[in-house]
């Protein structure tokens, strides 16, 4: 048996080694570790020997925010099954997808007619066939790549196929993502979805896009035609007097009415209350890239006065926006640099609208290699991105160290997918950037993109980003911590210095980090700022859970 100063000695050299691993990316949280995180440490050590049993120890791990969640694809197969059944919807095994049936019979109780071939929802109930073919076709599940159907095209075909789902069923998909993230100690979700804008898409079509040739300087990455500040202040003049703000109104209440809806399946602010209720969501207004530049326009314009509203009210729920949808695809590709151009007019007039955008979503093979070296920076240059969703394809991009340094200095945050980008892009281990940006000391953050279509959780991506990536405790809480600095939550950090997790604002100094009672100037503070309240509270988390260890 060891003596009690070699078992000292021996935990003391663990806590330095995980520490050391730490500093190769970023600043620690201290000088040293802290008795409760050196316990914490030592466990976290311990369970990394076996996958399941880091499992265990992560899944009560305070992981702060997921800040890169669309709502349709973190919804599980199984829950769509369930609503088509509620919805009376068909089932078309030639498309794998569902459709409403195109009439009913005179009996009673009414029949679904799906047509020859086809099935009802409800028939999944009772055959387990159907049941797996329905789940196989939602998700990602059992799938394997054969010659012509590769990964990305079975992840953004599922869409389309349980697509019919209706809509009345959105706060239900935001109970079951809250349920979901409280059961792994996760407490806020911004959240990417898009409301209905069918309307403003129509009024974009009626107006003839500019056909003003740009500067031959502006035309160096891609089509600008139409794209000077003054078409597109034009445009912008004829789309609002076109009723586009009424629309933004009936956005505003549609996300609004999904918000209450999850509040009162939840028992929100009752005795009753589920754990769900401690999650905080806040929208992100999701744009759709994969159109004409009228339509791409004309949502855009709607997303940043859904957003603008929302904070001239002072207590946001949509407090962003993103580009959404393949990045690869034929016209997000050609329509990419007029997209940019859009956003930085758009910024101009509404520079308090948060921006984070999906780029750099590419690997070699996927697009010609000029498709590869100018995404993330246009995202930022133009686009105004203060994050970056995936970012895969850095190394690729023109000056990628520079790009890095500048990312760094800038403190523009790179949303980390590691189940998506292997998925959809074949990007295992060996050929992902998180090291790259780590190393760079560009912030990242680990998130789900689409949980329900990949079968995963956040807990999988902390497990995995610990395997994979030989990531130690400390590194994986400073993701935590890097969640909540770059949420666009409104209000000002906690932490005195961006990114850099060792002093508090003045504020809440005096006293330990995540006291459970703050003192009032402290809660003063938290009035002022959603932001550092909700970080407060993540170092409370912490502090349970490593004094539980």
């Amino acid at each position: 048996m060891p003596r009690p100063a070699q078992r000292l000695a021996v935990a003391l050299l663990l806590c330095l080694v995980s520490f050391a691993q730490s500093q190769t990316a970023a600043k620690p949280s201290r000088l040293f570790p802290t008795p409760q995180e050196q316990r914490a440490i030592q466990a976290f050590e311990a369970a990394k020997k076996n996958p399941l049993e880091l499992t265990a120890f992560l899944v009560n791990m305070p992981k702060g925010g997921d800040l890169h969640m669309h709502l349709s694809g973190a919804v599980y197969a199984e829950t769509f099954i369930r609503q088509a059944v509620a919805d009376e919807l068909c089932y078309s095994p030639a498309t794998r997808s569902l459709f409403k049936p195109s009439s009913a019979a005179s009996s009673l109780p009414p029949q679904q007619i799906c047509g020859e071939g086809n099935r009802r929802a409800e028939d999944a109930l009772k055959d387990q066939k159907l049941y797996d073919a329905l789940v196989d076709n939602f998700s990602m599940r059992s799938f394997v790549s054969s010659a012509g159907v590769s990964g990305h095209d079975q992840f953004f075909a599922t869409f389309s196929r349980f697509g019919s789902i209706k809509q009345r069923h959105v706060y239900e998909w935001l109970d079951e993502v809250a349920t979901r993230a409280a059961a792994q100690n996760e407490q806020y979700l911004e959240i990417m979805q898009t409301p209905d804008f069918s309307a403003a898409a129509k009024l974009g079509y009626s107006i003839p896009w500019p056909s003003t040739p740009a500067d031959p300087a502006m035309n160096r990455t891609g089509d600008a035609t139409g794209t000077t500040h003054a078409d597109l202040a034009k445009l912008r003049d004829q789309l609002l007097a076109g009723g586009l703000r009424d629309i933004a109104a009936a956005n505003l209440q549609e996300l609004s009415d999904a918000l209450d809806g999850r509040n009162r399946i939840e028992n929100c602010g009752t005795p009753a209350a589920t754990r769900a209720c401690s999650v905080k969501i806040r929208f992100l207004y999701q744009v759709l890239r994969g159109f004409p530049p009228q339509q791409v326009f004309a949502q855009t314009l709607l997303g940043f006065e859904v957003v603008q509203a929302e904070l001239d009210s002072g207590q946001p729920r949509i407090v962003g926006l993103n580009f959404v949808m393949p990045e690869d695809s034929y016209l997000s590709m050609s329509e990419y640099h007029r997209q940019m151009l859009m956003l930085d007019y758009l910024h101009s007039i509404y520079p308090r609208v948060h921006i984070s955008l999906h780029a750099g979503e590419l690997a070699p093979g996927l697009v010609p290699p000029d498709g590869l070296r100018f995404h993330i920076r246009e995202a930022i240059d133009l686009g105004h991105a203060e994050r970056i969703g995936h970012g895969v394809d850095i190394m690729y991009e023109n000056e990628p160290q520079a790009l890095l340094k500048e990312m760094a200095s800038r403190h523009i945050m790179t949303e980390i997918n590691l189940t998506s980008n292997d998925v959809i892009l074949g990007v295992e281990k060996q050929w992902h950037p998180l090291p790259v940006y780590r190393a760079a000391g560009v912030p990242v953050a680990l998130s789900t993109d689409d949980e329900g279509v990949s079968r995963i959780n956040i807990t999988h991506e902390y497990t995995r980003a610990a395997l994979d990536f030989s990531l130690s405790y400390l590194d994986l809480k400073r993701m935590a911590r890097t969640s909540l600095e770059h949420s666009f939550l409104p209000g000002a950090s906690l932490w005195s210095q961006p990114d850099v997790f060792t002093a508090v604002n003045p504020a809440c100094a005096a006293q330990p980090l995540g006291s459970e009672n703050p003192t009032p100037k402290c809660l003063a503070f938290f009035r002022s700022s959603e932001k550092a309240a909700e970080q407060w509270q993540l170092e409370h988390r912490y502090q349970l859970f490593e004094s539980s260890k």
